[in-house]
């Protein structure tokens, strides 16, 4: 039972290539299928000038245009 369940040699790397092409397709169709539907919720930020480098109440001045 030495190597028997092994994947080692060009069938290892088969398995390995095809599971990372699917992940990069499954996280790429995810990104462009979030960028749609985020275009269509444009935003503005009030009082831009009064924001802080990193403070909580920052999200008050995120509103969306509707």
């Amino acid at each position: 039972m030495n190597g028997m369940f092994s994947l080692n040699g060009l069938g290892g790397f088969l398995i390995a290539v095809v599971l990372l092409l699917a992940v990069v397709f499954v996280l790429g169709y995810k990104a462009v299928s979030t960028q749609k539907a985020q275009s269509l919720n444009p935003y503005v930020i009030e009082n831009a000038n009064s924001l802080q480098m990193k403070d909580k109440n920052n999200a008050t001045n995120y509103k969306e245009v509707k």
